[in-house]
């Protein structure tokens, strides 16, 4: 991944782009954590995690600014990278842990939502987790003006919080977890083949 990232960030033009494909991903979850919910009983930790996300959006986004001020002004498809994965892969995500968590734990409407929440977010820290660490040392390489190191602090505060949320929720949260972990692996490895076809491409 170090090597696909750091041809990324030599040039700006592709750059952009990617910065903008994880500003996509970033709001995106924040939409899903408002999207799951509760119409009364929401929790100030979900209130968190849903503005942290729409911040790192955000701050994504800005830094566009600094490569290419003029270009990716949305989110469609022209301006991301593998633009039908992108999409496909925190929806799939969500759709894949929803299932599994209702055959297993037998819950539905909100119950199910909030389950599905916890997982989902879960394992998208463990992804971020990795990906934005390998995204900053390639750019510290390159000595670039970008960076993401306020996310990546941001971030591994989130997987404390699911993991001690998670652990309240079930006390085998992680064996059902490494099976989920297991879906977004292939959703992932999905998209990142994607990612690389087009920049053989480019």
């Amino acid at each position: 991944m170090y090597n696909l990232i750091q041809r990324i960030v030599q040039q700006d033009h592709l750059h952009a782009r990617w910065l903008n494909t994880l500003s996509y991903l970033e709001n995106a979850g924040a939409r899903k954590i408002s999207a799951c919910e509760d119409r009364t009983q929401v929790e100030i930790i979900q209130l968190k995690h849903a503005a942290e996300e729409h911040r790192h959006a955000y701050i994504l986004k800005k830094q566009i600014s600094k490569l290419a001020p003029a270009s990716c002004p949305d989110y469609s498809d022209a301006y991301l990278f593998a633009a039908v994965s992108t999409r496909q892969y925190l929806a799939m995500l969500d759709i894949q842990c929803s299932r599994y968590i209702k055959s297993v734990f037998g819950l539905k409407g909100a119950q199910l939502r909030y389950a599905a929440y916890l997982f989902v977010t879960y394992l998208i820290e463990i992804r971020a987790d990795e990906l934005y660490p390998v995204y900053q040392h390639a750019l510290s390489a390159a000595s670039h003006p970008v960076t993401v190191k306020s996310i990546i602090a941001e971030e591994e505060g989130h997987l404390e919080e699911m993991t001690s949320q998670l652990s309240q929720f079930s006390e085998d949260w992680q064996t059902h977890a490494e099976v989920l972990q297991q879906m977004e692996e292939g959703l992932f490895n999905r998209w990142l083949s994607r990612l690389e076809s087009e920049l053989a491409d480019a």
